[in-house]
């Protein structure tokens, strides 16, 4: 076991790049609950972002396609929910179990023919001289676009729920859908469009691990990230800030097992590979045990003659 082979900087800018897929499924996710909806079919568009991006790049040549592609695929597959429970009206819990279902085997199948290609790597951005500050550079300015990109995400999607008109309509629908519709608002079209929005989030997180963190595609290569998603939404209280921090903690877990066992730290593989998931989740039991912040209507379904 040699500890001194784990080089902190190192550390820390990885924990940042694994937490990555976890902010933009969770910061989606966030959304699609604020109007009142319960997607569990994180995990299934995760993953078929993943091979979509990664299938798009590969044939292309060009990452960023690869992320718009999975993109319109994660949120094809949340259009598939969005009619099941909007207009349908089917059980979104029932619904979002089945969207995980069919994105798994819909992305095994497509990605037969990509085991074991490379695709093409995403060049960080050149921030010039504060890439060689010392400790701050080597964590903060050398990374992908994807990666800035969530973290602007958080931001932004903070600033249109707390300031902005739409921001405003959505919570409305969320609290009160019956109101809302009293209002004159499209209750169904406003939560269709959250829908599609948390679908293209997913897509992408899905896209940063087959092209970024894990440069090839696997089948189930998300590994859970989308139910952690799911999970890190009650725990950060439907607050973007307390998100990403969320997300930080997983990621930082996650990096820390991969280092301790290059380390050689005598614990079985197993243990430390479950690591991430097991004191996540303790964390997200002992700090989510106020409900109060939910949505009032999260999980309702909204009956346009109600």
């Amino acid at each position: 076991m040699d500890l001194s082979a784990i080089n902190p900087l190192l550390f820390v800018a990885g924990f940042l790049v694994a937490a990555t897929p976890l902010i933009f499924a969770a910061i989606g996710e966030l959304v699609v609950e604020k109007s009142g909806t319960l997607n569990l079919g994180v995990e299934g568009m995760m993953i078929t972002g993943a091979i979509c991006g990664f299938a798009t790049a590969v044939e292309t040549g060009s990452p960023l396609l690869g992320f718009a592609a999975a993109a319109v695929g994660g949120a094809l597959l949340s259009l598939l929910f969005a009619f099941l429970t909007q207009i349908t009206l089917a059980n979104q819990v029932a619904s979002g179990l089945a969207l995980t279902l069919f994105g798994l085997g819909l992305s095994a199948l497509l990605g037969q023919s990509y085991v074991g290609i490379k695709p093409p790597r995403l060049n960080d951005i050149n921030f010039g001289p504060l890439a060689d500050i010392p400790v701050i550079g080597p964590i903060l300015f050398t990374h992908d676009i994807i990666l800035y990109l969530g973290i602007a995400l958080v931001a932004a999607t903070w600033a249109v729920l707390k300031y902005t008109r739409a921001g405003l309509i959505l919570r409305a629908v969320g609290e009160s859908h019956d109101a809302a519709h009293a209002l004159g608002y499209k209750v169904v079209r406003i939560r269709t469009l959250a829908i599609l929005f948390g679908g293209a989030c997913a897509g992408i997180g899905g896209a940063y691990i087959s092209l970024i963190r894990v440069p090839q595609w696997t089948e189930g290569m998300t590994a859970g990230v989308g139910w952690i998603a799911l999970a890190l939404v009650v725990f950060a209280s439907w607050k973007p800030w307390r998100l990403l921090l969320g997300a930080y903690l997983f990621g930082g877990i996650t990096q820390l097992q991969l280092n301790l066992q290059g380390a050689g730290v005598a614990i079985p593989v197993e243990y430390l590979a479950m690591s991430p998931y097991v004191i996540t989740i303790i964390v997200l039991v002992i700090l989510s045990r106020d409900k109060s912040a939910a949505p009032a209507c999260l999980g309702r379904t909204f009956h346009a003659s109600s």
